[in-house]
Formats: C-alpha cells, structure tokens, sequence
C-alpha cells in the first residue's frame, strides 16, 4: 500500500467515526415517550458497529463515551460529565464499548459476515444488559441498600428488550444499506 492510500484510509476511518459519533449522540438525545420512554442510543451505537465494522464502530463508542466523560452533554437528557457514568445507570453506557469489542472481536475470528454481525449485535446488547445491571446492582445497594435481581431486571432490562431488539434489526438493515454506498 503506498503512502496515499494509507493516509486517505486513515482519513476516511477518522471522518466515518466521527459521523458515526454525531450519530450515535443524536440518536441518545432522542427520546420516545412510552409507558417507559427510552432513546434511539442503542440503534447509534449498532448502526455504528454495523456499518463500520467492529473496529471503527467501537472507536466512534469511545469517542462519544470521552465526549460525555469531558462534560459534553453528549448523554441522554443532553447529559454530561463523569458523574453520568459514575450514577446507577452508567454502567449501560460503559456496557457499550463491551458491545463494540464483541463485535469487533467477532469480525476478527469470525469475519464480517450477516450471520456474524447480527450474532454479535445480540451478545454485544446481552453482555451490556449485564455488565451494565450489575453496575445499577453494586451502586443501589451501596447508596440505597439490598435490591433483588427481579426487581433491577423489571426496572432496567426487560421494558427495553423489545424496542432493543427492534433497533438492532433497524441498525442492522440499514447499516447492510450503507455499507454498500460508503
């Protein structure tokens, strides 16, 4: 590869992050009103990694994770700051980034793949379902005191299951849409 073609490659990685960050707080600020309201974040976050690839994707998580951590209200809510992720449910936006490097792992073992991405997608959201419940667990009984596990699952997890599993298939259709284009 000569000297061009690396720098305009890593000039398009940088611009394709960076949008996919814009994207991913755009979609955090917006919220849907529901019994439960929640926000469009999980589908930035996985139309990201299905778009650019775990690699890239998990870049522009970072990113917008530094942006909210510098105080940027980046965060749903147009919240900032490190007492965002330091409150009961910042363990659901760290959870991301295990969701970007699941993918990202993947991709390396498994290749990029339809089958590959979307498994990954799931177990990326799986594994942010946990990490980020006992992040909620630890810091509610710590400040508040002994919660059960139904009780965190009922008010963080399973109210957001179906319109998760929703904006994966979103952020999956659409990314196999874009990736043809970029």
């Amino acid at each position: 590869m000569n000297t061009d073609t690396a720098i305009k490659g890593r000039t398009y990685d940088m611009a394709y992050t960076a949008v996919f960050t814009v994207i991913i707080v755009i979609c955090s600020w917006i919220s849907i009103p529901l019994a439960v309201p929640f926000t469009l974040q999980t589908f930035g976050i996985f139309a990201a990694i299905g778009t650019l690839g775990g690699k890239r994707g998990t870049c522009a998580i970072a990113v917008y994770i530094l942006l909210g951590v510098m105080g940027i209200p980046v965060f749903s809510g147009f919240n900032g700051g490190i007492g965002v992720l330091l409150a009961n449910t910042g363990g659901y936006i760290l959870g991301f980034l295990f969701s970007g490097l699941i993918a990202w792992g993947m991709e390396a073992l498994f290749g990029r793949s339809s089958r590959v991405l979307i498994l990954s997608m799931a177990l990326g959201l799986l594994v942010c379902y946990i990490f980020g419940t006992a992040w909620f667990m630890f810091l509610y009984t710590s400040n508040t005191g002994s919660i059960g596990i139904g009780t965190v699952l009922s008010w963080c997890v399973l109210p957001f299951i179906l319109p998760d599993i929703i904006k994966i298939a979103l952020a999956f259709t659409l990314s196999k849409k874009l990736k043809k284009v970029l």
